[in-house]
């Protein structure tokens, strides 16, 4: 499967993270946070203006801003996507 950026994926779809493209602090910041290859990941909703957006993680709710979000690679979870 292709890998897509993770501020590509829409409200509902799921993602399994691979890697972080982002450096140094920002990366340790991620990874601290939960944002680890082979982790599942939900967007849960996009604020009004599609900045930030909103993710579920190991159990808990976290917003990243769109330009953090295309740092991080994700694949299409074993669970798919949202239905239409």
């Amino acid at each position: 499967m292709t890998a897509r950026k993770l501020n590509e994926l829409r409200t509902g779809d799921r993602g399994i993270i691979e890697r972080i493209t982002g450096t140094g602090r920002f990366r340790q910041r991620l990874m601290e946070m939960g944002f680890v290859p082979g982790t599942e990941i939900m967007v849960e909703k996009y604020a009004p203006l599609k900045d930030p957006i909103e993710y579920i993680l190991k159990g808990y709710h976290v917003s990243l801003r769109h330009t953090e979000a295309e740092k991080i690679m994700v694949r299409e979870s074993e669970e798919g996507q949202r239905e239409d």
